[in-house]
């Protein structure tokens, strides 16, 4: 099946910082800062709803990888936003850029992988 999707796609996400998403609540870390799985998960997100819109009705995608750096703390109550661009596209497996930014300065980034499948058969599986 061809999914007309080609490098260079771009998406964008932000998201205020919240007590939920903190290293405190996620349990990975003791305090009060946005959580490297929240950064990570902005990052996912972003990467999933860029090529959404490429694909037709009962497809989509899901993370296989992640090399991420989590480079800066961002307290509670600031902004958090994540950049993609979609770098290759290889049939199903897809390969992403993301950059992510709070108000201040860049947070994190590095590289995540995707690919596409088709929601009811892959569900069929569980």
């Amino acid at each position: 099946m061809d999914f007309n999707l080609e490098e260079g796609v771009r998406g964008n996400k932000e998201q205020i910082v919240e007590s939920k998403d903190t290293a405190a609540s996620y349990g990975s870390g003791l305090i009060e800062v946005f959580a490297t799985p929240g950064m990570i998960a902005l990052m996912e997100l972003t990467c999933c709803s860029s090529v959404q819109e490429f694909l037709p009705k009962g497809w989509t995608t899901v993370g296989t990888e992640v090399c991420i750096k989590h480079t800066k703390a961002t307290p509670k109550g600031m902004k958090a936003r994540c950049e993609s661009t979609l770098t290759k596209v290889d049939g199903k497996k897809l390969e992403f850029e993301v950059i992510a930014y709070d108000d201040e300065d860049m947070i994190g980034k590095g590289t995540h992988k995707r690919y596409i499948i088709n929601e009811d058969k892959f569900m069929s599986k569980f």
